[in-house]
């Protein structure tokens, strides 16, 4: 997607940070790199946030064979969760961060760019949170509220409900479902001790829990198929306010897409093409794109 970035003497750097992982892409002086670290939700850590992005550009400029002292140069597009809520922005704008320039925006931006490269569109990400973007029309972002608040169908939300409908269960206050075993095995606790086991958890915790419910709404249990499908049908609504707004196709990224597929209906099924890059390839090119001349935003100036 970044065809001509290896002949730039201009060092770009591509940040997509996320409530599972950080993952940063070099480009550019004829070097690539990638590297991958923790969690960079600033919303909900923002410390972790701001380490995991330095350490995912360290890994990346090692990747691509160039020393750890190179970070100053480096032009940096970072697309992260949570940073459309206005003080978790403030607080990344004063943030010293070690590069020559930060261009700030949020997760589905780049995730929208590296999916159309750059072109007219919209996706759907399903990840460990949840969100909707479509360029039409000045645009249109669905969702992106946050875990525990919104994030309906995406990870950390199956696991939530999951967990929630396991005590249920335990109570005798719902029904009975293989779910409460399921994860009574994942976090190796019984009962009450669930509670214990997620007790302060977030968002990535949460998340990790969502191949479990996966598996038993797969397996047929009633209550993992109907917290399964009614977070697709959330996704399908969506779906649906991008189609009225004009768009014949969309692309559903995340680390859940794949494992959704089979829950969909058929008329989503038909309006989804593949994605022709990641979202880290997409923060190279807001990265380029800011660091043109045509770019009247805010750059965060290196410390």
């Amino acid at each position: 997607m970044y065809t001509g970035m290896e002949t730039e003497s201009v060092l770009y750097l591509g940040i997509d940070g996320g409530g599972s992982k950080c993952r940063a892409r070099i480009a550019g002086a004829g070097r690539e790199g990638v590297g991958v670290a923790g969690p960079a939700n600033p919303f909900q850590n923002l410390a972790r946030a701001c380490e995991s992005i330095q350490q995912a550009a360290e890994l990346a400029l090692a990747d691509a064979g160039l020393p750890a002292n190179t970070l100053g140069r480096l032009v940096a597009g970072a697309g992260l969760a949570g940073v459309n809520i206005p003080h978790v922005r403030e607080q990344l704008l004063a943030w010293r961060h070690p590069f020559s320039a930060l261009y700030l925006t949020d997760d589905i931006q780049i995730a929208f760019l590296g999916a159309h490269a750059g072109a007219e569109g919209a996706v759907i990400v399903a990840g460990t949170g949840s969100v909707g973007y479509s360029s039409l029309n000045g645009g249109l972002s669905i969702g992106a509220h946050g875990f525990p608040f919104a994030d309906k169908g995406s990870g950390a939300w199956l696991g939530l409900k999951a967990l929630e409908a396991a005590l249920l269960a335990l109570d005798a206050l719902g029904p009975d479902t293989a779910l409460l075993p399921a994860l009574e095995e994942e976090l190796q606790a019984r009962g009450l001790g669930l509670v214990g086991a997620m007790a302060g958890a977030g968002q990535r915790e949460y998340g990790r829990l969502a191949p479990r419910v996966l598996a038993v709404a797969e397996a047929g249990d009633a209550v993992a198929v109907a917290i399964v499908r009614e977070g697709v049908g959330y996704l399908e609504q969506i779906a649906e306010r991008f189609l009225a707004r004009g768009h014949s196709h969309l692309c559903l990224l995340g680390g859940l897409a794949d494992h959704l597929l089979p829950w969909l209906g058929e008329k989503t099924l038909q309006c989804l093409q593949p994605p022709r890059g990641q979202p880290d390839e997409g923060a190279l090119l807001y990265a380029r794109q800011c660091h043109g001349a045509t770019f009247t935003g805010q750059a965060i100036r290196g410390g």
